[in-house]
């Protein structure tokens, strides 16, 4: 049986209470890759975006999908305020697009160079392998994230390596190591 070591204290976490420490968890979670997308939608003041790895689909019958999205983020208020997002999964060349939608400089700074089209009303990304348009159906409580699901609207395909996050680092499929 595997030796429990005592957990070092993170800001914000009390190592009296139950459950995993958070950076325990990151760390362990780093191990896992996963899809690299952005999830767009055009809010008030223009097109929106952020990067996510927490985005699949939910259901062929009928064809939802689920992304989860910081409480805090703009991106949050422009799908509730368009009624809509897309997902866009990056392809192993963009991961200067994912690094740029994963900071929290000014909007319209994410976009700057980004070569992008409006479909059913969402923002989809040029060279994305999968873009995908959702009309917004719920927006669930899912700790410090929310949980947004979607009736699929469009979907386009096409070939390519897909973009995955690994141990911290942006990589195609074929890269890890």
């Amino acid at each position: 049986m595997p030796s429990r070591e005592p957990r070092e204290s993170t800001p914000g976490h009390d190592p009296d209470a139950p459950g995993i420490d958070p950076d325990a968890f990151r760390r362990a979670m780093a191990r896992m890759p996963t899809a690299v997308t952005v999830v767009t939608a055009i809010g008030a003041e223009g097109p929106s975006g952020l990067t996510a790895n927490a985005v699949l689909s939910l259901s062929l019958d009928p064809p939802l999908m689920l992304a989860c999205l910081d409480r805090g983020s703009r991106t949050l208020r422009a799908v509730e305020h368009a009624g809509r997002f897309g997902v866009n999964v990056l392809a192993a060349g963009q991961a200067e697009v994912a690094r740029s939608f994963g900071t929290k400089v000014e909007m319209h700074e994410k976009w700057e160079g980004i070569a992008w089209a409006e479909r059913d009303g969402t923002p989809a990304l040029e060279g994305s392998i999968v873009w995908v348009a959702c009309e917004l159906r719920d927006v669930l409580a899912g700790g410090d994230h929310v949980i947004v699901t979607g009736a699929l609207l469009d979907v386009v395909a096409s070939d390519g390596d897909p973009l995955v996050f690994y141990r911290g680092s942006y990589m195609g499929l074929g890269e890890a190591p």
